[in-house]
């Protein structure tokens, strides 16, 4: 699906991805677009490929067959937040997001007075001001992941993709994350791009979904449409939970029947319990 009225920042013509000398690739040709503005979730089972495909998008692993097309070099136009563990636990937050900025500097790798604005609006884009001068291994696996999207906002590509980047973290964390990232989507009219598994979250703040097929291809379109014509269902065989109406399904148990008349959160909580 396409939005005429938003500029298509990366495309991909007849892509497949997956690692040479297997038998078969983990994706065939794949034909999707990326546009400016609009936060994609990028979700399916476990194991299929998305951080693969996360990878070869970014530029980090090289496509089997088909284009990306890009108008610049990579580094200009796509930051990725991968996975990986940061090492350098003694490094300072702010030293971190200033690495967004390498790939600009000369052989003198000093920033300049334009490098560090950048950084400081990074910063204030994630509302993290008060982290700047603390250590890496200071910071809880939520901070740490604020400070890793303010890095990506720090090399000024119009593109970002962000691998899992709510793995291991708290409700409260998950629920920020994806709203800052729909935010930063909206305001700097940025194209995102996140692989979760975080299916509540997607479906309530993306603006378009790929979801990976049976075909080792990846359907594509909006939350809404997924879930009403039974996609979301075939991909993921849900069991015991409808989708539609967003509930575990259980047996009646207590040979009672009770009619409820009311409205708002009470009469919902009540009619659940």
């Amino acid at each position: 699906m396409s939005n005429p009225a938003k500029k298509i920042l990366l495309s991909t013509d007849g892509l497949a991805v997956g690692y040479a000398g297997f038998n078969e690739a983990l994706f065939e040709n794949l034909n999707l677009n990326l546009h400016s503005g609009d936060l994609v979730c990028f979700m399916g089972p476990n194991g299929v490929g998305k951080s693969t495909l996360i990878r070869t998008l970014a530029g980090l692993q090289k496509e089997l067959r088909g284009t990306i097309d890009l108008k610049a070099d990579r580094y200009r136009e796509v930051a990725v937040v991968l996975t990986d563990k940061i090492n350098a636990s003694n490094m300072s937050v702010y030293e971190l997001i200033s690495f967004g900025r390498y790939p600009y500097l000369d052989w003198s790798i000093q920033l300049r007075e334009e490098d560090r604005n950048i950084i400081d609006e990074a910063i204030r884009q994630v509302r993290i001001e008060s982290l700047v001068s603390r250590k890496l291994h200071q910071l809880s696996d939520g901070q740490l992941q604020l400070v890793m999207i303010a890095r990506a906002l720090a090399q000024s590509t119009p593109i970002i993709l962000l691998d899992e980047p709510t793995a291991h973290l708290d409700l409260n964390n998950r629920v920020e994350i994806m709203r800052l990232l729909r935010d930063l989507a909206r305001r700097t009219q940025r194209a995102i791009l996140v692989a979760t598994h975080e299916l509540d979250l997607a479906l309530q703040t993306a603006d378009y979904i790929w979801l990976t097929g049976l075909h080792h291809n990846i359907i594509t379109g909006i939350p809404e449409d997924l879930v009403l014509n039974g996609t979301f269902d075939n991909i993921f065989q849900f069991k015991g939970f409808d989708l539609k109406t967003g509930k575990v399904t259980h047996e009646a148990h207590r040979g009672k029947t009770i009619q409820l008349e009311g409205g708002g959160s009470e009469y919902l909580w009540t009619k659940n319990a």
